[in-house]
């Protein structure tokens, strides 16, 4: 009897053990190379920022781009329980209460209210009720029109939208974040209401039939970074949207075809080009980060097929951390780009290394690949 019950037990040990191996091919976002391990370039990046100074926007306080980059670095810290960086970081944000006052970006537009995120997360992170205080004026004030605003303000004003509108693609991460967290922060349903409604108005606006979207109507160029902002401020929303939102569907439909159509585009490094749709442009890795992030976090949620999509957003990571010099700044980041209706202006735009526009998408990469 014993002998029988060892014989039949061969082929289930078996079979269970193949499944196991099968199980673990799968795990497309684990086992990495060392210098591609998300916690080795999350720590280094998160170190990189606490050595680079303030990143200025005019003369209007700490610049977007840096706010994304230290709100990574903070989501980062977070997600590895690393409470001596939440300590440093934290440290660099308290010179703004007084020494550094004088470099809170005024709430005057869509890109210096997007600060508003990173004292809410601070405070859903620490309870200090100064950081609540400092940053729910930035969300608040989205949606009150000012004194002196113009024609166009008051008209989306009027129909429910912030007057911040703009119908520009990267206002649907500087909008979005601030209200998500602003949701987080209070369980006020009113905020992330307010960035679902605004977002399904985008989408409807200027998404085109292949997913992607125009720099600007009159600019028929599918430009990365500017695509990046839409992809990442929907995966933000979706994330922290409940899932009986009336508006929860739309959105899903646009993120959902805009990934399907980012895979047909997908270039040599695994990446994406600076115009995303022409071969013949160079790899641009700050849109190409903000793709592979929203990837991530769709496959990790079940928005996205794991067979289909994990294997592109691992090869992305793999091919961003290729891009990371011995300083770990990230290259072949496109500077700070406006609109202009010509092929040869995206071609010829220069390309630096260590922008925050760059940093700040890998850290967010680096945290989602270790969320469970």
């Amino acid at each position: 009897m014993m002998k029988n019950r060892f014989i039949f037990s061969l082929p289930v040990i078996l079979l269970a053990f193949l499944f196991s191996i099968n199980l673990e091919a799968q795990n497309y976002f684990d086992n990495f190379p060392v210098k591609a391990d998300p916690k080795l370039v999350g720590n280094n990046l998160c170190k990189r920022l606490l050595e680079t100074k303030h990143q200025l926007y005019f003369d209007k306080g700490i610049h977007y781009a840096e706010v994304c980059t230290w709100y990574g670095a903070l989501r980062f810290a977070e997600q590895t329980g690393n409470k001596d960086m939440i300590k440093k970081l934290r440290a660099r944000f308290e010179l703004l209460f007084e020494i550094e006052k004088e470099l809170l970006p005024p709430p005057v537009h869509v890109d210096q209210n997007m600060f508003g995120c990173l004292p809410l997360r601070f405070y859903s992170i620490t309870k200090d009720k100064r950081y609540l205080d400092l940053g729910l004026p930035y969300a608040d004030s989205q949606w009150t029109l000012p004194k002196n605003a113009n024609e166009e303000e008051q008209k989306w004003n009027k129909k429910g939208y912030s007057w911040q509108t703009r119908l520009w693609i990267d206002d649907m991460y500087m909008i979005t974040i601030v209200q998500s967290e602003a949701y987080k922060a209070t369980g006020d349903v009113k905020y992330i209401n307010r960035a679902a409604k605004e977002m399904v108005l985008y989408l409807d606006e200027l998404q085109h039939d292949n997913g992607l979207f125009f720099h600007a109507p009159d600019v028929p160029y599918y430009w990365g970074r500017g695509d990046g902002w839409m992809a990442v401020g929907m995966t933000e929303l979706l994330a922290s949207l409940p899932d009986n939102d009336s508006n929860r569907a739309r959105i899903m439909k646009g993120y959902q075809l805009m990934m399907k159509n980012l895979k047909k585009y997908v270039n040599t490094d695994g990446l994406w080009n600076q115009l995303i749709d022409q071969p013949d442009f160079w790899t641009e890795t700050s849109g190409s980060a903000m793709f592979a992030y929203a990837m991530i976090i769709g496959v990790k949620n079940g928005w996205l097929n794991n067979e289909e999509y994990a294997p592109i957003a691992r090869r992305a990571w793999l091919g961003l951390c290729n891009y990371l010099d011995s300083n770990n700044d990230i290259t072949e980041v496109c500077v700070g780009t406006g609109k202009k209706n010509s092929k040869e202006y995206y071609l010829k735009r220069p390309r630096i290394a260590g922008d925050y526009h760059g940093q700040a998408p890998i850290l967010w990469c680096a945290y989602a690949l270790l969320e469970k």
